[in-house]
């Protein structure tokens, strides 16, 4: 039987490359083939209206995660398996039927979901005089439908050009002043400071307010791609490493309209004060980076490094693949935990990629089901890193803040519960690229360091460890595969064993016949005992 590629309605089913994803279609919906395999749906009603609501089908059998809106500029995550437990604003949908396959859709903010799926149809300007010419029994072309590896709807993070400030470390001011800041203050270190040196890029806030300012303007669609392209061509053309960071920008529009934007907030602001949401902003920066972290170069925010939680920020940016800057008050800074993030340069071991959840994460609720780790893969040059994170019984998905909140100190009023501690296993399969940073002569094994206990292990590639963690407690596992150099000889670098992210540190290896080297050698591993070590040319000891 041969399989169709494009979409099509069957029998009362939605069906995608052979696989049902709808059913109880109603009649009323039908797709029309488009180009490329995809399709569009439409549907028709019985009355004249600028304002139709159609019923698509029942969604079920699907473990289901959803990364959703609860704020017109910021996404966090939910988990389920029905129609009704995906959010209103859902902006990516991830799919996974009998462990077997997957499926994300990307919805526009007008489709609704209970127990059925509903798609919201308005017609652009549907008040004022020209209400009666716009309105319609149907549309042929309401809703695309494609899949495939590579859809081509977006501006991949490869191709952009990424600003150099990502590796270095930085200091914000927002939360070290919030608003104690004297107004006459800011305006005159502002003009000495722009008096004296250039600036060298922006960040701009508030950019999803755009969409509700598309009234007589084309509507929000189209006036996102015309202010996100005025405010690219501005920064290429001021700002010579293109050093712009988009912020509070987490819709749709903008996902599609970002065509060189290089950086891009992906959460909720880090917020000391607020003691509930410590542990589901490290969660939700890790699921949206899912994501968005495709399309941008992914902003984690600053954090403190004297809070009460820094060290469990901290560990998850050092993977997180992100820009490192903190927001301390002058003179209150844990340089414990710097020393793990910044180099003495000033430089940081950033991760290759935008960190992720790994594959057996994707679906459960890692900060309010009480038993599932949050584990975050990444990869270096040489190696791979996992960091696992126990974020339950320490706060929730909070979706409303108390302003009042941000006018005490409550750093020490973290709900941390009587929860006990949460177990899970970590695996060289938990990242998906470790092949990528292995020799030719890699037979699977890896050796794998942990960050907070110091112990090393080796491991087959499906091998596993098991991990037992309190509540807001943490552990890193830099993955490493061994290399084969010899008849008699592996040799496994695994960086600066005092950093988050010892791996980083590792920026070349190589051997001959005789000898074998890597750059630094802080922390190796090799089976048998080398005949000399060098470092910086010095013979040392192994």
């Amino acid at each position: 039987m041969t399989i169709s590629a494009t979409p099509t309605v069957l029998d009362g089913c939605l069906i995608v490359r052979g696989k049902v994803v709808l059913t109880k279609v109603p009649e009323t919906v039908v797709a029309y083939p488009a180009s490329s395999g995809s399709a569009f749906l439409g549907a028709s009603s019985t009355s004249m209206s600028s304002h139709h609501i159609f019923t698509l089908g029942v969604l079920e059998g699907f473990r289901l995660m959803s990364i959703f809106r609860f704020k017109i500029w910021w996404m966090i995550p939910s988990f389920g398996d029905s129609g009704s437990d995906v959010p209103v604003e859902t902006q990516v949908l991830l799919e996974l039927k009998r462990l077997v396959s997957t499926m994300m859709m990307l919805r526009r903010r007008h489709l609704k979901a209970r127990c059925t799926f509903f798609f919201c149809l308005c017609r652009k300007d549907s008040s004022g005089p020209a209400c009666q010419e716009l309105q319609k029994m149907s549309s042929n072309s309401a809703l695309k439908v494609n899949a495939g590896e590579t859809q081509g709807t977006f501006s991949h993070v490869e191709d952009k050009k990424v600003p150099p400030h990502l590796d270095w470390f930085g200091w914000c001011t927002w939360d070290a002043f919030y608003t104690r800041v004297n107004p006459q203050g800011i305006r005159e270190g502002l003009k000495s400071y722009l008096a004296s040196c250039g600036v060298d890029g922006v960040k701009v806030d508030i950019q999803d307010v755009v969409e509700a300012l598309g009234s007589a303007y084309g509507g929000r669609v189209m006036l996102t791609k015309k202010y996100q392209e005025a405010l690219e061509e501005s920064v290429l053309k001021n700002f010579k490493d293109n050093n712009l960071i988009c912020s509070m920008s987490q819709n749709t529009d903008f996902f599609y309209s970002s065509k060189k934007s290089p950086v891009a907030r992906v959460s909720e602001d880090y917020m000391p004060h607020v003691p509930a949401i410590q542990t589901s902003h490290v969660a939700a920066v890790a699921f949206n980076s899912f994501f968005q972290g495709e399309i941008a170069a992914v902003d984690w925010d600053m954090f403190q490094s004297d809070h009460i939680t820094a060290d469990f920020h901290a560990a998850a940016r050092a993977l997180g693949g992100c820009a490192v800057y903190v927001s301390d008050k002058p003179g209150k800074h844990d340089f414990k935990i710097l020393k793990k993030l910044v180099l003495p340069d000033g430089s940081i071991l950033r991760a290759r990629y935008a960190g992720h959840p790994t594959h057996d994460c994707l679906f459960n609720d890692p900060v309010t089901d009480g038993k599932s780790l949050l584990k975050i893969w990444n990869m270096n040059k040489f190696s791979g890193v996992l960091g696992v994170f126990n974020c339950q019984g320490a706060g929730s998905w909070n979706t409303k803040i108390d302003v009042g909140d941000f006018k005490r100190d409550t750093r020490q009023d973290l709900p941390l519960s009587a929860h006990p501690p949460v177990s899970g296993h970590i695996s060289p399969l938990d990242i998906e690229s470790l092949g990528n940073a292995a020799s030719e002569t890699w037979t699977g094994h890896c050796a794998v360091y942990a960050f907070n206990s110091g112990a090393l292990y080796t491991l087959p590639k499906k091998g596993n460890l098991k991990v037992s963690l309190d509540v807001l407690k943490y552990e890193i596992f830099t993955v490493c595969p061994i290399g084969n150099y010899g008849e008699n000889f592996r040799f496994s670098p695994i960086g600066l064993l005092d950093m988050y992210n010892s791996g980083g540190a590792v920026e070349s290896l190589k051997h001959t016949d005789d000898s074998s080297g890597c750059s630094p050698d802080d922390g190796l591993l090799t089976v048998t005992l080398p005949g000399e070590c060098s470092l910086k040319e010095i013979q040392v000891l192994y």
